[in-house]
């Protein structure tokens, strides 16, 4: 089995879950025992400043980081927090992932989000995506998914609502080509 790990999954126009619907998922984890991610292009109604806020980390809202949309990452733990961010020396709770890509759920690193100490670029999810054993390889044997190696340009610097699209265009065609009908070779 290839790992999936640092790959987008992209869900395909036929994708009928609302919470998967033109979803681009980050693969954080993939192993025989399943796999984990994070959707990187469904804002939700609440800032990184009020997020903070609700969990009694103190922040600057005068930072334009406290401004930023918070993302709902999967539907699996919907109250905990997941920050992917740039790399960053000293940030010993976090974990790599790419030599571009981040993760962690370390209150150190989201006290620091409205600070000088900040990671460059982050984005934060709460809840995340899951599979298990076999299931995200049935997805894809189901036609549910486009896969393309993840790019840290579409998760920190791309419009959210051009997400989708831009990562399916990293597969060199045009949305409009997709069909929403399975074949099998």
């Amino acid at each position: 089995m290839q790992s999936l790990e640092n790959h987008f999954l992209i869900a395909m126009p036929s994708m009928q879950d609302p919470f998967f619907k033109r979803a681009v998922t980050y693969i954080c984890e993939h192993n025989q025992d399943g796999a984990m991610g994070l959707v990187i292009n469904q804002p939700i109604n609440i800032t990184v400043g009020e997020l903070l806020d609700k969990i009694e980390i103190d922040n600057d809202k005068s930072k334009q980081a406290a401004g930023l949309a918070v993302y709902a990452g999967g539907p699996v733990k919907t109250d905990r927090g997941f920050v992917l961010h740039s790399p960053k020396p000293g940030y010993a709770a976090s974990q790599k992932l790419s030599s571009d890509i981040m993760i962690t759920t370390s209150k150190d690193v989201l006290a620091s989000l409205t600070t000088s100490e900040a990671p460059e670029q982050f984005i934060i999810t709460l809840g995340y995506a899951g599979w298990d054993q076999g299931q995200l390889e049935q997805e894809l044997l189901e036609n549910s998914w486009l896969i393309i190696k993840a790019d840290p340009e579409i998760i920190f610097n791309t419009p959210v609502e051009k997400r989708w699209e831009k990562a399916v265009s990293m597969l060199g065609f045009d949305v409009g080509q997709l069909s929403s009908e399975a074949g099998h070779a």
